[in-house]
């Protein structure tokens, strides 16, 4: 099967929706099938207000029209809710072809966190825009409720895996600080609420990966903590397995790849219990450690076996991930061709 999928998401930016995008397709091509991207790299753009990492694609209508009618794809996939997707779910439309979206983001919360925006308004936006969708792919059945509570139409599960030969546990001492370590590993932004975890009176030292429009602020109040910057996912298996815990802050997030990433590699969590750490570490009290207060939190989780958070990840595969996706998926009717190129350009 021929797959298009288009993203507003993309590299340079590394974060959970660029590599649950980049492992997906490696694993479909695998299984045999055709994977093409339509990204921000093939236009002209310019930096999201507020968050200068993401780029905003212009005036893509007209290329992303010429690229789906010459791929001509058995499925369409549209990631994000940005100018491509846009583009790219007006050509759907008015070319009869069915397609599929996901949600990968609290998108309202951070927009609310950021600007103060009503949740109603964004949400309301989010439900127009997905409305036509055959299947609206959320990570976790949490969030597939909470989407349907707001209105959400064709609300599916579509969960994430964790790459064993990378995040594997291994000896490591990449973080030369005091013990014990608490790590972070994400955006650095309000909407990660990273300085919940800055903030705490533990012992030991405090690192943080990642970088995000809120680190040169965060790095001015918090000197005494550790930076890294943007690592590999090489180079993070091997941070991950130098520290002794690792501190998920984010209340806003949907699933929180790093978790699993982390576990796999040996480092117990400390969350709060929202979404994201509810749906990956669940009932196993030997992975993580969930609790109101994130100082309790990391302090239990000090407690934890390494080889115990190991074997939790470990149930988590990208292979079936990636077959939900695959399941998800509404490929046209057979013989159904699209349009030409430019057909209907000026209007998409």
């Amino acid at each position: 099967m021929k797959i298009m999928i288009v993203t507003d998401a993309w590299k340079p930016q590394v974060n959970g929706v660029v590599r649950t995008l980049q492992t997906t397709a490696r694993e479909l091509q695998a299984m045999g099938h055709t994977v093409d991207f339509l990204t921000p790299l093939e236009f002209s753009t310019l930096p999201c207000p507020t968050y200068p990492d993401i780029r905003l694609s212009l005036f893509p209508s007209r290329e992303v029209v010429r690229r789906l009618s010459n791929f001509d794809p058995d499925a369409l996939h549209i990631a994000t809710e940005g100018p491509l997707g846009m583009a790219a779910r007006r050509f759907a439309l008015r070319h009869g072809l069915p397609f599929t979206t996901a949600y990968h983001t609290r998108f309202p919360e951070y927009i609310h966190a950021r600007a103060r925006v009503p949740l109603t308004w964004t949400y309301a936006f989010l439900r127009w825009f997905h409305g036509p969708s055959r299947a609206v792919m959320a990570p976790t059945q949490v969030v597939k409720r909470d989407l349907e509570s707001y209105g959400f139409r064709n609300v599916v599960t579509w969960s994430r895996g964790v790459d064993l030969e990378i995040f594997k546990p291994q000896h490591s001492q990449r973080l030369k600080s005091s013990p014990p370590i608490f790590l972070y590993v994400g955006r650095i932004a309000v909407e990660k609420n990273i300085e919940a975890f800055l903030e705490l009176d533990l012992p030991g030292s405090k690192w943080v990966a990642g970088v995000g429009p809120a680190l040169k602020g965060v790095q001015e109040r918090y000197p005494n903590v550790n930076y890294l910057g943007v690592l590999n996912q090489h180079e993070l298996a091997e941070v991950y397995a130098s520290a002794d815990v690792f501190v998920f802050p984010s209340k806003t997030d949907t699933f929180g790849l790093v978790l699993l990433e982390a576990m796999a590699c040996g480092l117990p969590v400390a969350a709060y219990p929202v979404t994201g750490p509810l749906d990956v570490i669940g009932d196993c009290r030997t992975a993580g450690v969930m609790h109101e207060d994130l100082r309790t939190a990391c302090l239990e989780a000090l407690k934890l076996r390494r080889e115990d958070a190991a074997a939790h990840a470990r149930k988590f595969s990208w292979r079936a991930a990636t077959e939900q996706f695959l399941g998800h998926l509404r490929p046209r009717t057979r013989g159904a061709k699209l349009s030409s190129p430019l057909a209907n350009a000026s209007r998409a």
